[in-house]
Parts: structure tokens; C-alpha cells; sequence
């Protein structure tokens, strides 16, 4: 029985390609004679390179760029994690995955490690470096991994303990993290009265209250003595989120599912 459908399918393609062929001879026909000639040299060349060696070389170069982005923008990508920022979570040389496929369906959740790029980098709109950021080929766009501390809504502060410990407070309840390196590492907040424009530089940590608009997010690293994030250069944008950070799958002895928060 699978033979026969199999039989019954090639044929019908066979239909189909015959039926193509005679509309377009059928179109053809009705071209001025010079249009015709220069059409056949057309089809001449192109069956000739379809048959060639280099034909299947770029056809396969371009199914698989193609297919390439299609996986990085809708589905997936690899990415590795270069600096400590997110210890003890995330350590330096760790593989990750990142899908990309739920920003389609949702947001961003508080907890979720999300890798985006950040105020800092411009994202060019020229189509050699729009391609270089869908395929990752040549890309040199910084991007970041942090962890979503604050919605959008959210007002955001950092506040100090009397033992030098600190702590997020988020609408003005702490905010208690299991996963953070050390609540002891926190930089200390500036000093009240400082000159505003040393205040505006992104190297300068900053303790809040922040207050997040509908689509800001504030993002922050698990490494809280060693992260440059949003107490730096300030709250992020949803359009600059890549995608979120779901499985660690190297080194093997950190193989893990990185799961999310129950909200």
C-alpha cells in the first residue's frame, strides 16, 4: 500500500510540473521575439548552473544559512559565558542554551536569566550587520546575561543593613535571593550631595528608588560585587532582550536545566 501512494504521489508532481511547464511555454508565446530569445538564454544558464558543481555548493551554502537564522531567531541559539557576573549561577567558560522562541508568546519574568544587549551597544540597521546578528557569523554586538530583578511598575532600591549587608527592595519589600554569591559584596551607595554629573556616568553604581516604566525591566547579576548591570547604566528596554538562558549543558559536570522562578 505504501508503494502504491508513493506511486500516486510521484505521479501527481509530475502533473503538476507538466501543468507549470504548459503555462509558462503558454506565457512565453505571447512575448515579443527578442524577449523570448533573451528568457531562453536565461533558463539555458540556469539549468546549467542548477547542474553544476558550484550550483550545489552555493544552493547548499544558502539552505544552510537560511536555515541557520531561521533556528537563531525563532528557536534557539549557543552562547558562552565569558565573565563572572553571574557566579555562583553562571562561572566563566560555562555552554548555555537560549531560546528565543516564548518573547513570541510572553515576557520576561522576574528570575529569569535573559541575555540581551545592553543601552551601550548600537545595534546598526545596515543589512550586512542585521545578517551578522541573525547568524552570529562575524557578530561583534556585546551582549549580557543577567537575571530580572524588577517588572515593569516595580519601584526598585537597594538598601544597606547595619552589619554591611544589602539588599534589593522591591515595592518596598526585601526581596530574599537564595542564588546571589554574597550579600556582603555589595558596592557601597553614593555619597548624598555628589556632583549629578559624575551621578550620570555608567561606572558610578547607583542605589535607586528606581521606578520602571510599562516596558522596563531592571536586570541585575548574581555576582552583586562584580556585575555591571542596571544599578550601572540603568533600566532595559524589552525590545533589547535576545532571549532566555534555559539549559547548561557544559562543562558536564554543571549540566543542569536552569529553571525558572514559580511566580
Amino acid at each position: 500500500m505504501f508503494d502504491k501512494l508513493k506511486q500516486r504521489w510521484e505521479e501527481h508532481k509530475i502533473r503538476v510540473q507538466e501543468r507549470r511547464r504548459a503555462k509558462w511555454l503558454k506565457f512565453k508565446s505571447i512575448l515579443p521575439e527578442k524577449i523570448q530569445n533573451i528568457v531562453d538564454r536565461i533558463e539555458m544558464q540556469w539549468t546549467r548552473y542548477c547542474n553544476s558543481a558550484i550550483g550545489d555548493i552555493i544552493n547548499t551554502v544558502v539552505f544552510v544559512l537560511v536555515m541557520v537564522i531561521i533556528i537563531r531567531f525563532f528557536i534557539g541559539e549557543i552562547r558562552w559565558i565569558p565573565s563572572g557576573s553571574m557566579r555562583p549561577t553562571l562561572i566563566e567558560g560555562d555552554r548555555i542554551v537560549v531560546e528565543r522562541f516564548s518573547r513570541f508568546f510572553g515576557y520576561p519574568k522576574r528570575g529569569d536569566i535573559m541575555v540581551f544587549y545592553p543601552p551601550s551597544t548600537q545595534l546598526s540597521a545596515k543589512p550586512l550587520d542585521v545578517f551578522k546578528r541573525l547568524t552570529g557569523i562575524m557578530c561583534k554586538d556585546v551582549a549580557y546575561i543577567k537575571r530580572v530583578i524588577g517588572m515593569p511598575g516595580d519601584k526598585i532600591e537597594i538598601k544597606f543593613e547595619p552589619d554591611g549587608s544589602a539588599y534589593v527592595y522591591i515595592n518596598d519589600k526585601k526581596y530574599e535571593e537564595d542564588y546571589i554569591k554574597s550579600i556582603y559584596e555589595y558596592p557601597q551607595c553614593p555619597i548624598e550631595g555628589m556632583d549629578p554629573l559624575y551621578m550620570m556616568s555608567d561606572q558610578v553604581m547607583k542605589c535607586g528608588p528606581f521606578h520602571l516604566e510599562y516596558d522596563e525591566y531592571f536586570m541585575m547579576g548574581d555576582n552583586r560585587g562584580n556585575s555591571q548591570d542596571s544599578r550601572y547604566w540603568g533600566t532595559l528596554k524589552r525590545d533589547r532582550f535576545i532571549g532566555r538562558a534555559t539549559f547548561l549543558f557544559w562543562p558536564l559536570n554543571r549540566m543542569r536545566v536552569l529553571k525558572r522562578f514559580k511566580q
